[in-house]
């Protein structure tokens, strides 16, 4: 496929808007010193905010509800509705497959001559090396500082009907990858959009949806998966290395350097990468949560009280309760990004011979990532109170979640700054090599292989622009390009949904009669 003509003409226009809001958009509105910054710093910032602005009106328009009292974004709406729906048409396949989730991962029905380039394991820990990171650490704590305790029980909502997302689009990864010659593997939404909409006579349309999924997610690439990661992680490594705070750039070039080196290599090195860091660190991270937990042990019955109570009756009964329902649901969606499809681009590579199968062990996904690590999380900065703790209220404005976390933890365990410093760099570098992967097959869809090394020059570039660009803008920019790519993407799973439920059955009833092989 080749749209340069069609993307050139497109980025011209959306040059021309961005232009037009950067120049009629007041200095003053800027959250963060870089705003005001002379050169290149406030340049790139003050870009990073016009296009918010031009992206989100198309996006993220509100909805009225009760009386027009209380709005909800369009993309959460749908997100919602969607995962519900999926989860009911899918039979709660989030919660009957869990086992057999378990066992297929750890290689109990692994065939070695699969078609495929990496194992359900690597595919897996490459799927949560993207997810589990900064989200999780610096997401959860804006989420709990914005919505109160209340959105920690929404965002495990999330998590959990998000299992079901997240099995249909996986699936439907492997269904329409393509495995080339050269051992390779095309796949994810942009596939299935276009290949599975074309079968239901909606070429066209799948295909324009499919081109809008891919530019988002190249959006979403080298902003949420990548200027957020170095923005965020850079703001934690400030509070035990001070002098970053002089030198933002200095940490912008180093991160460049170690992602440069891994990305080139591919699918193949980043997995080996990924399936390495990732568990480690989400172990660690794990550990040290439980242990500020239990430090606090007569403060957890209070913590949970408040994260039920507040999730249903805040100060104000309606307005309440759907923003904290919203922050929830939107910080859930952006750590899991269940529904994006964006993680059926790594499952597409994992070597299966039922797409099902890769499905059941892609719905763990959102159950690690949101109702377990992003719990731990919540809970430590409820027990801690570092969520309406006054002295914190600079990073509540400034959204800098990571540094948030990091105080909460420094509390009780003196030393662990330093830990979580390590960690968080190490989530944000799997997270960002990861996601490398996602924008990469998306360009190369759109512009072919021989332009692959254009991209990987662009998204290092936004290595580097994430530590100069301030926190809200990198926060909003992320969540405009990774929720947005729910919109095609669901689209896509609605029409679909019917074909994966069928294979799903003739699975389920194979797997019940023990008709696969099991080999460990």
């Amino acid at each position: 496929m080749r749209l340069v003509p069609l993307l050139s003409t497109a980025c011209r226009s959306v040059a021309t808007a961005a232009a037009a809001l950067l120049v009629a958009a007041p200095l003053a509105a800027q959250t963060n010193v870089a705003a005001s910054s002379p050169g290149i710093m406030g340049l790139a910032d003050r870009a990073m905010g016009a296009w918010n602005g031009f992206i989100g009106a198309f996006l993220f328009y509100d909805v009225m509800f009760w009386d027009q009292t209380v709005t909800l974004p369009f993309i959460v709406v749908w997100l919602v509705v969607g995962s519900i729906f999926l989860t009911i048409r899918m039979g709660f396949i989030n919660i009957r497959a869990f086992t057999h989730a378990v066992n297929v991962t750890r290689g109990k029905y692994t065939d070695p001559s699969d078609p495929g380039e990496v194992s359900h394991f690597s595919a897996l820990a490459t799927a949560l090396s993207a997810t589990v990171g900064l989200g999780n650490i610096a997401g959860v704590a804006i989420a709990v500082s914005l919505g109160g305790p209340g959105a920690t029980f929404w965002m495990i909502c999330a998590g959990l009907i998000g299992m079901t997302a997240k099995f249909t689009e996986c699936t439907l990864g492997q269904m329409y990858r393509e495995v080339r010659s050269d051992g390779h593997v095309l796949g994810g939404g942009m596939q299935y959009l276009s290949k599975g909409l074309a079968e239901k006579g909606l070429a066209g349309p799948g295909k324009v949806l499919a081109v809008m999924f891919a530019l988002l997610c190249v959006g979403g690439s080298v902003g949420g998966g990548n200027a957020f990661q170095v923005n965020q992680s850079m703001n934690a490594m400030q509070e035990t290395f001070p002098v970053l705070a002089q030198m933002p750039w200095a940490y912008g070039l180093l991160m460049t350097f170690l992602v440069g080196i891994v990305i080139v290599g591919g699918i193949k090195r980043i997995a080996n990468v990924a399936d390495k860091i990732a568990p480690a660190m989400t172990l660690v991270y794990v550990v040290a949560c439980l242990f500020v937990i239990f430090t606090n042990f007569a403060h957890i019955p209070a913590a949970f009280a408040s994260i039920f109570t507040e999730a249903f009756a805040p100060d104000a009964i309606y307005g309440g309760f759907i923003g904290t329902l919203v922050v929830g649901f939107q910080r859930a969606a952006f750590s899991n990004e269940a529904g994006a499809g964006s993680a059926a681009i790594a499952h597409s590579a994992a070597k299966s011979a039922y797409p099902v199968r890769e499905g059941v062990v892609a719905l763990l996904e959102p159950f690690i990532d949101t109702v377990v690590i992003c719990t731990m999380t919540a809970l430590v900065i409820v027990v801690s109170g570092a969520y309406n703790n006054p002295a914190y209220s600079d990073l509540i404005a400034r959204s800098a979640g990571a540094a948030l976390t990091s105080r909460a933890f420094g509390e009780h365990i003196s030393f662990f700054p330093y830990v979580l410093s390590a960690a968080v760099f190490l989530f944000a570098y799997s997270t960002m090599i990861s996601w490398s992967y996602y924008g990469e097959r998306c360009w190369v869809w759109m512009f072919g292989d021989a332009s692959s090394n254009y991209y990987k020059a662009l998204f290092l570039l936004f290595v580097f622009l994430g530590s100069i660009i301030t926190s809200v803008n990198v926060l909003n920019f992320g969540d405009l390009m990774i929720l947005g790519m729910a919109f095609p993407n669901m689209i896509g799973l609605y029409f679909l949904s019917g074909k994966v439920r069928k294979a799903l059955d003739e699975y389920w009833q194979k797997y019940k009669a023990g008709e696969f092989k099991v080999y460990t």
